[in-house]
């Protein structure tokens, strides 16, 4: 895969908790210079982001229920309107990983058919969390996902440990098949780490240290 197909497929992240105004600025101005598609800030700069990146056809994306996952569903609803309203145009949610792990599997499944109701076909993504989850609760989880009508799989926030594995990847992938979107999230720092990713069966990128990984560099970056 060439870079420019490696950057088209790259979701640039600026998510940190500490993150300026001017932080964002300069985050939007990188995303225009290396001709990234979509990128992702939190709720409360969405509107900014999307003043200073929509003249350039350039998608808003913003984390719901960020970035444990244990917000109600009234509240994941509720933030993905707003965003929506603020000019958001993906939305990579978190999956409910308590109800998850006590098995609640109809309440796992209607919170993300929720926010997927309120998303009003933009492009939603679930969020698993795969370091914290066994294999099974992959497996459960990825089905759940499909079940309730999201459009991608996607490993990690890199905030709570772990990230994205070729393992993970390939997992997720033999889960939801061939058409079924999988993003690959955290810890991918590379050029290379990315390739294999894509290899793997990733359709999408996630990743803060997204310059480095397509200029040849490494970032330290964990999201």
């Amino acid at each position: 895969m060439d870079k420019q197909k490696l950057t088209d497929i790259i979701d640039y992240t600026l998510l940190n908790p500490t993150v300026s105004r001017a932080d964002i600025k300069a985050f939007c101005q990188e995303t225009i210079e290396y001709g990234f598609k979509t990128v992702f800030v939190n709720p409360y700069y969405v509107p900014y982001a999307y003043e200073l990146l929509s003249p350039h056809n350039i998608k808003v994306g913003v984390p719901i229920g960020f970035s444990l996952g244990g917000a109600t569903t009234k509240t994941k609803v509720a933030e993905t309107k707003e965003a929506i309203e603020n000019g958001t145009e993906e939305i990579d949610m978190l999956i409910n990983l308590g109800a998850l792990k006590s098995q609640e599997y109809d309440v796992v499944r209607q919170d993300i058919a929720e926010v997927v109701n309120a998303s009003k076909g933009l492009t939603t993504k679930v969020i698993i969390e795969t370091a914290l989850l066994t294999e099974n609760e992959k497996v459960k989880a990825a089905k759940l996902i499909v079940e309730a009508g999201a459009d991608f799989v996607k490993t990690a926030t890199g905030f709570n440990g772990g990230g994205a594995t070729v393992e993970d990847v390939k997992l997720l992938r033999s889960v939801v098949g061939p058409d079924f979107g999988v993003k690959a999230a955290g810890g991918v720092r590379t050029y290379d780490d990315a390739i294999a990713i894509v290899e793997a069966g990733a359709d999408r990128i996630g990743a803060s240290g997204a310059i480095a990984i397509v200029t040849g560099g490494t970032s330290n970056a964990n999201y």
